[in-house]
């Protein structure tokens, strides 16, 4: 199925000795697509992981760390976080915070304290919420060898989109693309009567549509998807998007060529040491 709405999938937390952040869970063939929610003043320990993270915040403020970089960012700010850079992301005192959070699937979405080794085979989210309860971090015993934590030496990862989400509309389409080693995300402001004309994608492609309504055909199915609503698209399949609404912004992600091969020709012993699920939900 092509569409989803993340209220119909449960929401667990993903690493919960590391992070109060809880989340329902959409699994495509090379990337985790989440919305993430943290309450105010929670938050995640100093972390990372082996895959690439994409951020964009939904509501809220949120104390954001990658590598030595601390800012205070909100709704309209892209954070990328390159595989192994430590980070962290803490919802601020006053209020609770929620953003779309994807990873590639190189490793789990379960995280690393960062002074842990990356371990022999990676923990599930069901593996590690039956291990640990929010908070259990004591109880967490540090993997044998290094950490590979990178913490010096990383560029900007903050990246400006707009002041808000409900700022005033551009006149024009605009697009704002970033595209990581494994991930790409682009953000894009279209006005009415906007036709992506049908294409087949070469590349994994999950689509969020912030406000407006689009009038969205993904395979063989077809739907007019509003705020809130997720369209995924397989690598190979096709799709098309027409603005229904006077105008629209929508959130799109997709795979790089580097994931798809890096993915497609893991060994058996390299997918199950990352507890790779090729099945998408």
């Amino acid at each position: 199925m092509p569409f989803y709405r993340f209220e119909d999938f449960e929401s667990n937390y993903l690493t919960p000795h590391l992070s109060t952040g809880k989340a329902p869970l959409i699994e495509g063939k090379y990337m985790y697509f989440c919305l993430l929610h943290k309450n105010a003043g929670t938050g995640s320990e100093l972390h990372y992981h082996p895959n690439e993270l994409l951020i964009f915040p939904l509501r809220g403020k949120i104390n954001a760390i990658v590598g030595r970089d601390r800012r205070i960012i909100g709704p309209g700010m892209f954070v990328h976080v390159p595989a192994f850079a430590r980070h962290s992301m803490r919802a601020t005192e006053d209020g609770n915070c929620q953003y779309l959070y994807i990873k590639d699937k190189t490793w789990t979405v379960v995280g690393l304290a960062e002074d842990e080794a990356v371990p022999e085979k990676a923990m599930t989210v069901d593996e590690v919420n039956k291990k640990y309860n929010v908070g259990d971090r004591d109880k967490h015993r540090k993997a044998q060898g290094t950490s590979q934590a990178i913490i010096d030496g990383l560029n900007t990862c903050f990246y400006p989109i707009l002041e808000a989400l409900d700022a005033p509309r551009a006149s024009t389409r605009r697009v704002n693309w970033i595209e990581g080693e494994r991930l790409a995300f682009g953000f894009f402001e279209v006005p009415a009567g906007y036709e992506e004309p049908q294409a087949r994608t070469e590349h994994e492609i999950f689509i969020y549509v912030l406000s407006g309504e689009i009038n969205a055909r993904a395979g063989n199915e077809n739907k007019t998807a509003g705020s809130g609503d997720i369209i995924h698209v397989p690598r190979g399949d096709t799709y098309r998007l027409q603005v229904k609404s006077p105008f629209t912004r929508y959130a799109l992600v997709r795979s790089t060529p580097y994931l798809e091969n890096r993915i497609d020709s893991m060994t058996p012993h390299e997918a199950e040491q990352a507890r790779l699920n090729l099945k998408p939900n």
